[in-house]
């Protein structure tokens, strides 16, 4: 937890107190504290709590968005969370429903990324809306005029995802000065899905 805190703010992907991270161990959460700063995180600072929210360990506040975690770990089978203020995704999040499918890379985060409708942050609406946006598998979701969240199977993935879904929206928004972006279509993003599922996958690079 504390070495994905450090890389989510060396990456630009927070500022501040801004963002959170959670971990899951079978039916048991850890989660970074409210307020805090991800690059100053001490592994005794997290709170571990059930998947009903209830603290089992730690003295700390959990941080405000935890409903949101708790709604994702019930519903998927992630194993880690990552919530970014992201500056990309949050202006991609303020124009757009959903990002296009500018790259194939967006198949690497299960398909076109969604964008839940607002709510207010830390509540059941919210985290609702989320779970919406995320729903057929996708690994990644925006949140309307606040930011972003990838899911992954550990900490390392969760935070690979979140990188690539803010290098995704920063690529649209480069290309949006240029002009309108080409997309590419269903039938295109299927011909890359047969690759990823081919006998002879190599990584897309």
């Amino acid at each position: 937890m504390c070495e994905a805190g450090r890389r989510v703010v060396e990456e630009g992907l927070v500022t501040g107190a801004a963002g959170n991270i959670s971990l899951r161990d079978g039916d048991r959460v850890v989660v970074t504290p409210g307020g805090s700063r991800l690059h100053r995180l001490d592994g005794r600072d997290c709170p571990v709590l059930d998947l009903d929210g209830r603290i089992v360990d730690g003295e700390r506040t959990p941080s405000s968005e935890t409903p949101m975690h708790l709604a994702i770990y019930r519903e998927t089978d992630a194993g880690a969370i990552v919530h970014t203020h992201s500056a990309h995704c949050v202006a991609v999040s303020t124009v757009l429903d959903e990002l296009p499918a500018i790259h194939y890379y967006t198949l690497m985060l299960g398909g076109i990324v969604r964008v839940a409708p607002y709510a207010t942050y830390g509540t059941p609406e919210l985290a609702r809306n989320v779970l919406a946006a995320l729903d057929g598998g996708r690994r990644a979701a925006l949140m309307a005029n606040h930011g972003a969240v990838a899911l992954g199977r550990d900490l390392d993935e969760a935070v690979e995802n979140a990188l690539l879904l803010e290098w995704l929206c920063g690529v649209y928004i480069s290309a949006r000065t240029l002009g309108e972006p080409r997309t590419l279509s269903g039938a295109q993003l299927g011909d890359v899905l047969e690759r990823f599922a081919g006998p002879s996958y190599v990584p897309p690079a």
